[in-house]
């Protein structure tokens, strides 16, 4: 009885995730929203049944994907279908909310940088590279239309420049990617499980995330070596093209934590904090400040502190 239940449950789940990547490979705008959820069957029938069953769920996935469309859906399921049996394997080891987006981000940009490879050393063809001259394809457009009008197109060489440094973004851009896809499969997963009746640990609320004071030596030594500057095209010049963007981000992130505690510890409404955090992204240099507040609140405690005021 136990394993029909199980045959029966694979069987609706994995008649969900052919639906689903029927509609994400052959109806274009509706795509664009079903594949966000093609890791939730992975993600409901690994936390029941547990790792062994969602790999061999998988396996079977990877058979609906060839039927469906051939060699073009298999990165599909080998991308969405590894997402999803981690995280549905984390919630069910009851890992912390962080935890299982951590785990979920190491996945997504494993797979993120997979492919990457293969396109690159298999099909001799970079992605960045790509990018950069479609890019450039359309800025010859737009300074051609400019220059016929009369207008000046300094600014636009000024992009250009910014434009050929894309090219060495590739490893934070991945990373990116990853915990993109990452937060997205871990919200929603969390909302379906819950939705089943499940008990899952759901992310903590913005204001208490804080990344370990080590960032904050991270972001220094990279700030004084991007001031120092590298020669072009070097490991070095590479090295910090890639972090330092993505540790300004981790200190805006944790910056932006601090407001949000703030105002909650003086019972402000959350609209105010939401309202900064929109102009900070509208607004760079509110964002300089926000960044300072990350920077103290890694050295010092800020939330310590502003906790022992309310006392």
């Amino acid at each position: 009885m136990k394993n029909t239940r199980v045959l029966t449950e694979g069987a609706l789940l994995a008649s969900v995730f052919a639906i689903l990547l029927a509609i994400t490979t052959y109806v274009p705008l509706l795509g664009m929203i079903t594949v966000w959820a093609l890791p939730l069957p992975f993600v409901v029938y690994t936390y029941r049944r547990g790792l062994k069953a969602g790999l061999l769920f998988w396996v079977v996935a990877f058979f609906l994907a060839f039927v469906i469309g051939g060699l073009v859906t298999v990165p599909s399921t080998l991308i969405f279908g590894s997402g999803g049996i981690i995280v549905g394997e984390l919630y069910r080891r009851k890992l912390s909310g962080f935890g299982v987006l951590i785990g979920a981000s190491l996945v997504y940009t494993a797979n993120a940088l997979l492919m990457f490879l293969v396109l690159v050393l298999i099909l001799g063809e970079n992605p960045m590279q790509m990018a950069i001259d479609l890019t450039r394809e359309q800025m010859e457009l737009a300074q051609s239309t400019l220059g016929s009008f009369g207008q000046t197109t300094d600014q636009l060489e000024q992009a250009y420049e910014l434009i050929n440094n894309l090219v060495y973004l590739a490893p934070v851009m991945i990373v990116g990617m990853g915990v993109t896809l990452a937060l997205i499969t871990k919200l929603l997963s969390y909302f379906l499980l819950k939705r089943l009746g499940h008990q899952v640990n759901p992310l903590p609320p913005f204001r208490e995330w804080s990344f370990p004071k080590a960032f904050l030596w991270y972001y220094l030594i990279i700030l004084i070596l991007a001031m120092i500057g590298a020669e072009e095209g070097t490991t070095m010049f590479m090295v910090i093209w890639n972090l330092f963007p993505l540790l300004e981000i981790i200190i805006a992130v944790q910056g932006l934590a601090v407001i949000f505690y703030y105002f909650y510890q003086k019972k402000v409404t959350t609209v105010v904090p939401i309202v900064i955090l929109v102009a900070a992204i509208l607004l760079p240099p509110l964002l300089y400040i926000i960044r300072i507040i990350g920077i103290i609140d890694l050295g010092f405690d800020l939330r310590k502190r502003i906790s022992g005021q309310k006392k």
